[in-house]
């Protein structure tokens, strides 16, 4: 019996063990997990496409994705990428896994020169769509400050305004300031506000002690006094000024070569050689970066000996390589230094175009734009000296030869004549598109937009 309960007492405890809930121990197995890649899209103009990459502009970032597809230079595309795009570094390190043309010709493919104001052509683009045919037509004339600018500004909208010395007489700092900002509010496209300050004899604002101290000094005696650190002294000096002002265009240097005192422009030059002029060219251009105030060379393909323009026209009969040798070099060095805009004289050039003034030419702008890989924009110089007097249709002209801006004080003129000339046939809409498409690309670079 004994025997009995031992063997029933040791099955309950044994049935207890077992019954006993056990101490939650938990299982082990494998969990999936999805792979969730983080992707970017970003959308931009196709600027270059190689073999293995393509880089776009998006606002004015340029920045390369590899890639072996192939897209139509001047398309917008939409991109879609494993991984992060960085805005701040041009070469991209993720990967594309998407692409949509969302237009194949949005820019057309002749605009695109990769030129020193290329990372703004998807937004001069964009607002020169915006624009009507006679906001365009405004957009390519710089004119003379008129008495009543701001009603003429507010009927035209000109793309931009020269002011000479009577326009500052009597005026301060202050009252300078106001003219310029009065201007720029009834504007629907920020203007450029240009001057002739080449110092010495070419003086605009300088003559006047209410906004500068004592008058600019000419280029030779800049460069006598200290050369070109004094010469590049001047130009940081002359922008800080014009900037307070705000002007924020100068029609100088003049970087013709000419040596001799008896000539027309001698004392608007540096009165040195070739090499010397070319030196100086360089000078003026490379220290006005990021002063907020844009420099033009000037009298392009170079006056020399030439008789003075404003008065009468000239022939220029120098040979086609003494022209390239002697006169060009300083245009180069001046564009290779980042000159963003040149003005043509009124010369007529015997042995490059013998039928029409330089500013008039397609021969000469063709130098510019194919021999000197020029990409910024070209300015004529006056439209109404005398050199033009018998010439018709000259802003039709001058718009056609290749010039991107027109200087006139004739405005009204010169706009009627520019729309006449469109709705006669004479200058089709696209050849101004792409003139303003310029200018406005430059008003970008700038930052006045």
């Amino acid at each position: 019996m004994k025997k009995y309960y031992v063997l029933v007492i040791s099955l309950i405890i044994i049935l207890v063990l077992i019954l006993i809930p056990k101490k939650y121990t938990p299982k082990l197995e494998t969990i999936k997990v999805e792979n969730h890649l983080h992707t970017e899209t970003i959308a931009g103009l196709v600027i270059k496409n190689t073999e293995d990459t393509v880089t776009i502009l998006n606002e004015s970032q340029k920045l390369t994705f590899n890639s072996t597809e192939k897209f139509t230079k001047g398309s917008l595309i939409e991109l879609t990428c494993v991984g992060k795009i960085k805005t701040t570094e041009e070469k991209q390190t993720c990967q594309i896994v998407e692409s949509n043309i969302q237009d194949a010709n949005y820019i057309p493919a002749s605009y695109l020169d990769n030129g020193i104001f290329s990372d703004y052509y998807y937004l001069a683009y964009q607002k020169l769509k915006s624009l009507s045919l006679e906001e365009k037509i405004a957009q390519t004339l710089i004119v003379h400050y008129p008495s009543d600018a701001v009603n003429v500004q507010k009927k035209y909208q000109f793309g931009g305004y020269i002011f000479f010395k009577k326009d500052f007489d009597n005026k301060n700092k202050s009252s300078v300031q106001k003219m310029l900002k009065d201007l720029n509010n009834v504007s629907n496209t920020p203007i450029l506000t240009a001057i002739d300050e080449e110092g010495g004899k070419v003086s605009r604002i300088s003559s006047n002690k209410n906004l500068v101290s004592e008058p600019f000094k000419s280029p030779q005696e800049l460069y006598q006094e200290g050369g070109l650190n004094k010469i590049k002294e001047d130009v940081k000096n002359k922008s800080a000024i014009l900037k307070e002002l705000g002007l924020n265009l100068n029609l100088a240097p003049v970087v013709d070569v000419s040596t001799d005192p008896s000539n027309y422009i001698y004392s608007r030059t540096l009165g040195l050689g070739t090499n010397e002029t070319s030196e100086y060219a360089k000078t003026v251009i490379a220290a006005s970066k990021n002063t907020g105030v844009s420099y033009t060379l000037k009298h392009f393909p170079g006056y020399g000996n030439n008789l003075d323009t404003h008065k009468t026209s000239s022939l220029d009969y120098k040979s086609y390589d003494e022209i390239m040798q002697t006169d060009i070099p300083p245009f180069k060095a001046g564009i290779a230094a980042g000159a963003e805009s040149i003005m043509v004289s009124h010369n007529t050039v015997l042995n490059i175009d013998a039928n029409n003034p330089a500013s008039l030419s397609k021969k000469i702008h063709d130098v510019l734009r194919d021999n000197l890989n020029y990409t910024g924009v070209i300015i004529t110089d006056d439209l109404n000296m005398s050199a033009l007097k018998n010439i018709s249709n000259i802003e039709v002209k001058a718009l056609l030869a290749g010039n991107d801006l027109l200087i006139t004080s004739d405005y009204a003129n010169s706009y009627k004549r520019i729309l006449d000339g469109i709705n006669k046939g004479l200058l089709k809409e696209e050849e101004l598109n792409m003139r303003v498409f310029k200018v406005l690309a430059w008003k970008y670079y700038k930052n006045l937009m």
